[in-house]
């Protein structure tokens, strides 16, 4: 797993050119146009095929996956095999840690990162994919952002995208992919929408400092206030880390601002909700879904 997107990310100049993302709505493929905007496919996905989790499976039904997947990047690919993938924020832990210091070899630090997860990763660490990053650097503390994902889930996705023709080069979540779309470096609240699940964000810069994803009701009723918390919760920590309240929130899912907006109505008065990555048909293979945008952007900004 790759632990951040961020534009000024250490070795970003490696990135695919091509990148994917794989959500419960459907798979959405993108191809860096040198110069152009990026050329992008979606193909949907049927209700219930994909259920992101950190139990596996998570590919429900992995032949409709996988078909989404070849058709999307097919559209897009040209002679590119290697991508980018993007995977649901619930199916992987986002953490920041603190430590006293790590080991400035990544060898060296590993277990210790391994180490402090074993007490806070429901599943089997020593097969998990960790990667981690360092947020904040002192002689008295480290701040690391950590991402682990569980093998099996892990397996599962790698495995629908080469049994579609193509190599995962990079994994990366879905936040911490949008965030990289971000083209601000003020203190930025951002949520992001997929399925049942919700993460919220704050990022200073290149610094993270709210990392938080929880699973949505189903019913209707109960989902809106749901989302309406998350809001106020974010806010709140926003206003208390920046000491200042925040005046707009950057969102990326499905239906964009607008229906995010219309869902929640009055109970985000003060907040100016816009698109993280506005969705432009401009160079689109085929019609590209408000709002689902912004992780293949993110991805391909880097």
């Amino acid at each position: 797993m790759a632990p951040s997107l961020r534009k000024n990310s250490a070795g970003s100049s490696m990135r695919p050119g091509l990148a994917c993302e794989v959500t419960p709505e459907g798979v959405l493929a993108a191809r860096q146009s040198t110069g152009q905007e990026p050329v992008m496919a979606f193909t949907s996905l049927p209700s219930g095929a994909l259920q992101p989790g950190l139990a596996s499976p998570n590919l429900l039904d992995k032949d409709a996956v996988i078909a989404a997947l070849r058709r999307s990047l097919d559209e897009v690919a040209a002679r590119e095999k290697i991508l980018t993938l993007i995977i649901p924020d619930a199916a992987v832990r986002v953490l920041l840690l603190d430590f006293d210091s790590l080991p400035q070899k990544p060898p060296d630090a590993m277990p210790i990162v391994r180490f402090r997860l074993r007490k806070l990763a429901p599943f089997d660490v020593e097969t998990a994919a960790v990667s981690y990053q360092i947020m904040r650097q002192d002689r008295e503390q480290t701040r690391a952002l950590v991402t682990v994902m569980p093998g099996t889930t892990r397996s599962e996705y790698e495995d629908a995208v080469r049994a579609a023709g193509y190599e995962p080069g990079v994994l990366v979540s879905s936040m911490l992919a949008s965030l990289a779309a971000l083209r601000s470096d003020q203190a930025a609240l951002t949520i992001n929408r997929s399925g049942l699940s919700l993460t919220t964000a704050i990022t200073h810069g290149d610094e993270l400092l709210l990392h938080r994803t929880l699973e949505l009701p189903v019913e209707g009723a109960a989902q809106r206030d749901e989302l309406a918390q998350a809001v106020s919760v974010a806010s709140a920590y926003f206003e208390d880390t920046m000491s200042t309240a925040p005046t707009a929130l950057y969102y990326a899912g499905p239906g964009g601002a607008d229906e995010f907006t219309a869902a929640l109505g009055a109970e985000i008065d003060g907040l100016r909700v816009r698109d993280l990555a506005p969705t432009s048909q401009t160079g689109a293979v085929t019609a590209i879904p408000k709002g689902l945008a912004a992780g293949v952007t993110g991805a391909l900004a880097v």
